[in-house]
């Protein structure tokens, strides 16, 4: 019999948790559940005896990873997998997957919460804007790209995407408008919504230069990663332009900093929010439950991400 561990620290929604034991009960696997646990000691030691194991946002270290002798397989119940250490993966032979596309809805309609909330003003009682005919610009076209896009058009915003690995035809048959570069897309977007991954490459690449490109009234809308974004240049625009806001699901460094000096042009969640509704958490779960099953009965790595 198969052990599978469902680690999170941020537990799944109890429908999640229901799906997925269906899944896997039906496979003939036993589920071993750890959940709110408060140490990685926890986790290394409920992994031990694990043969695959799902994760949320909970850290796959190379110490957990090491410390489950049979471990064979990580699934991450989302898109991001910059928590799981893939060089100790492959050191082990253990293969990782995400979920993509399984959160994707859930994250686009925060992004549109989050940009309404600000631009009204925190429904504080005073005039604020509308998105209704603005320039929305989408930074990665990927499975959360064209929900917000589709999202975008429904609110009658004219909507630019960049994206390098998406080929101009498959964004335009959404009738979107592809840009050449990122800058362009920056020039021309007073609201940008951030969807890319954190890697070597991304890491502080949304800096003072890009973002000092956007027109009056920027709003950079970020439900990706923190580190993609130079905190440094970020505070530099913010002193410089009052013109400038910044809303995130996943608040950065500087927040103090933030809230401190920049009243009214900033809105970030309490905890990182874009995953957080029960349909996703059902998806996701449901979705790592059945990679898992397919890895070890057929073979299939689909989602893997460590090639």
């Amino acid at each position: 019999m198969k052990k599978v561990l469902v680690a999170t620290e941020k537990p799944f929604a109890p429908a999640a948790v229901e799906g997925l034991k269906k899944v896997l009960d039906k496979a003939g696997y036993e589920l071993n559940l750890l959940e709110k646990y408060s140490s990685p000691d926890e986790l290394k030691k409920a992994a031990a005896q694990a043969e695959a194991m799902i994760i949320r946002s909970d850290k796959a270290t190379r110490e957990v990873i090491e410390a489950a002798p049979n471990l064979k397989i990580i699934v991450r119940a989302g898109a991001g997998y910059d928590n799981i250490d893939l060089d100790a993966c492959n050191d082990k032979g253990v293969v990782a997957m995400n979920t993509p596309g399984q959160n994707s809805n859930a994250v686009a309609e925060l992004a549109f919460g989050m940009m309404v909330y600000l631009i009204r003003n925190g429904f504080n009682g005073t005039s604020g804007t509308e998105l209704r005919g603005k320039n929305i610009g989408i930074h990665a076209y990927g499975n959360v790209g064209k929900f917000v896009a589709e999202i975008a058009k429904g609110f009658g915003m004219d909507v630019y995407a960049f994206d390098p690995f998406v080929k101009k035809e498959d964004i335009e048959k959404d009738g979107v408008k592809a840009l050449d570069s990122v800058e362009e897309l920056y020039k021309t977007c007073k609201f940008i919504s951030l969807h890319i991954p954190s890697n070597e490459k991304t890491k502080k690449s949304i800096n003072y230069e890009l973002l000092n490109l956007m027109p009056k009234g920027g709003v950079l809308v970020n439900t990706a990663r923190k580190e993609v974004i130079d905190e440094d240049g970020l505070l530099k625009l913010m002193e410089a332009r009052e013109d400038f806001c910044y809303v995130s699901d996943v608040a950065p460094d500087c927040r103090e900093t933030i809230e401190s000096k920049f009243e009214g042009r900033y809105v970030f969640t309490a905890k990182k929010m874009g995953a957080q509704t029960s349909e996703a958490n059902i998806n996701a779960g449901i979705a790592a439950a059945n990679q898992i099953v397919d890895f070890f009965e057929k073979g299939d790595k689909t989602f893997q991400v460590n090639k």
